[in-house]
């Protein structure tokens, strides 16, 4: 008993449809392989699935462009007119609204005249003028306190790192009041990182003998 007849028309079952579609897509492109080898012909195939995925196949020995421009020479009909006039048009509408913003960021600027503008898009001009104008406010604000905040900052440190300075100083200078004798100081002055004012205190004995010498010599004379 032979296969039954399939009425050739759309599957409605989507399912069904991929399934059909698939096993029918292997077949053609097993046929335009067997194509091009047995008979040594240029082969070119195209297909989209109801879904828009692309399949295709051209035969080694030729271009996908060489099959095309030689369909349009034995047809007669430009498979590129129609793409190209599209193009064209899309180019066309692109330099228009690139005109349209030179022109409104000229206006913006200054650099464009606003003679002959309507008075509603000279109130809309106003308003975006104003919101930028308040966007640029916010930030320069935003930066300002930034800069102050970093200022304290640096400032809180110098002051810190000057009282820990002074505070140094006084510890040394207390240390610096020694009955040593010369070479002692100069030893711990030389060696110390900061030179500091050393106040020495005078010996009783030696302030005494020194009056009495002045007393005898006052004498003598």
């Amino acid at each position: 008993m032979g296969r039954g007849k399939i009425e050739i028309k759309k599957i409605e079952n989507m399912t069904r449809r991929q399934v059909t579609y698939s096993k029918r897509r292997t077949g053609i492109m097993k046929k335009a392989r067997e194509l091009t080898v047995l008979c040594d012909a240029e082969v070119s195939l195209i297909m989209f699935s109801c879904t828009g995925k692309l399949t295709e196949y051209t035969s080694p020995s030729t271009t996908p462009k060489k099959v095309y421009d030689q369909y349009q020479r034995v047809t007669r009909i430009n498979l590129w007119k129609s793409h190209y006039e599209k193009l064209q048009e899309s180019l066309k509408q692109q330099k228009e609204v690139n005109m349209k913003l030179h022109k409104e960021i000229g206006q913006r600027t200054g650099k464009e005249s606003l003679d002959g503008v309507s008075f509603e898009k000279l109130h809309g001009l106003e308003q975006d003028l104003d919101g930028l104008l308040k966007v640029v406010r916010e930030r320069k604000y935003r930066v300002i306190a930034t800069q102050t905040e970093t200022s304290k900052k640096k400032l809180k440190n110098k002051q810190e790192a000057h009282k820990r300075l002074v505070r140094e100083i006084e510890a040394r200078s207390e240390v610096a009041y020694y009955g040593g004798d010369f070479e002692s100081i100069m030893a711990m002055s030389n060696g110390g990182a900061h030179l500091f004012s050393y106040h020495l205190q005078p010996n009783p004995q030696e302030v005494e003998a020194h009056g009495a010498c002045d007393f005898h010599l006052a004498q003598l004379s």
